[in-house]
């Protein structure tokens, strides 16, 4: 593990679970645009099917998200979602530009899987009282409100996994499943140190497996 160039940092079903949530996303916010700007919605014309395409594209969302929990790796997702949960004195002082070192997620990331997850889940909330009162999709202050606050962790998050020249490497994570070992190693050394203790614990294992 330590003699390879990249080292994996993402399963297949935490990559499925990160793009269903973006695709679903841009979906939802570009229909909504659509229902809540008049100029867009004389524009476009046709409201009643952009408010099935984003009615049916929250249903679909929910769906996809509890298939790919029940058919991927859940193990992976839990472990996953425990390294997000944890929010230690090194974040904190990480957050207040400690500089120091950080694990798989660095304190940002952490912060970021919090505020979106909450954002998410008001949004559904609301969205599904709107539709429970009969009313036209998405005109709720609350809805409209965290709609704004997510796309604005949305923008930071794009800015520093594409434009951002010091972490857009990051992106090669959630596209193929590996990073650069020592961009990973600048950025989340204390993550590769765990990864190649286990690599190593492994490989013993192996050749005691292995011996007469």
């Amino acid at each position: 593990m330590t003699g390879e160039r990249y080292v994996r940092r993402f399963s297949r079903t935490e990559r499925a679970v990160h793009w269903v949530h973006a695709s679903a996303f841009l979906v939802l916010l570009g229909s909504g645009l659509v229902l809540y700007l008049p100029s867009l919605a004389t524009e476009i014309g046709r409201r009643p099917l952009v408010k099935d395409v984003h009615l049916f594209t929250a249903l679909a969302w929910a769906i996809a998200l509890l298939a790919v929990v029940a058919l991927g790796d859940r193990r992976g997702l839990r472990d996953t979602t425990r390294e997000l949960d944890v929010f230690d004195a090194d974040d904190r002082r990480w957050l207040r530009g400690g500089g120091v070192p950080q694990g798989r997620f660095n304190a940002g990331q952490k912060l970021n899987a919090r505020l979106s997850a909450l954002g998410l889940a008001v949004l559904y909330a609301t969205g599904l009282a709107l539709l429970l009162a009969g009313r036209g999709l998405p005109q709720g202050p609350l809805h409209t409100l965290t709609t704004v606050a997510v796309c604005g962790l949305l923008s930071g998050h794009v800015f520093m996994a594409v434009l951002n020249p010091a972490t857009r490497h990051a992106l090669r994570g959630m596209t193929f499943g590996d990073v650069d070992r020592n961009w990973a190693k600048h950025h989340h050394p204390l993550w590769v140190a765990a990864v190649d203790r286990e690599a190593t614990v492994r490989r013993s294992d192996l050749e005691v497996d292995d011996g007469p």
